[in-house]
């Protein structure tokens, strides 16, 4: 893999994580939805916001949006977790090749090989 490739890659795991953060704050930000919805009893009543308009909400059909969304936001997170695991493996891969040819560049140049 060249250079241009790894620098790519690098960028590549840098959005993912951002992504991954991202993810991490809606999680908590439904979260506390979570729990505030849960807080609520029948005779309260719920709103949604759908632009610029409040629509009235049943709360059973509130707690059931929050709870799809939830496992959305975690099915997503644990996507990101494997996928940032397999460019890690990558990367470590490209960094094994990496040290293999500085070494052998110094064995070509007659210098003492050293630790990378």
């Amino acid at each position: 893999m060249s250079y241009q490739g790894v620098l790519y890659h690098f960028i590549d795991v840098s959005k993912s994580m951002s992504a991954r953060h991202k993810l991490e704050t809606q999680l908590t930000e439904n979260n506390i939805v979570k729990e505030e919805l849960d807080l609520l009893n029948s005779e309260n009543t719920v709103y949604k916001l759908i632009g610029p308009v409040l629509v009235k909400q049943d709360l059973d059909e509130a707690k059931a949006t929050v709870s799809k969304r939830l496992d959305y936001i975690n099915g997503e997170i644990q996507r990101y977790e494997t996928l940032l695991k397999d460019m890690e493996r990558k990367l470590e891969s490209h960094r094994e090749v990496l040290a293999s040819l500085q070494q052998d560049y110094q064995r070509a140049q007659g210098r003492p090989v050293g630790k990378v």
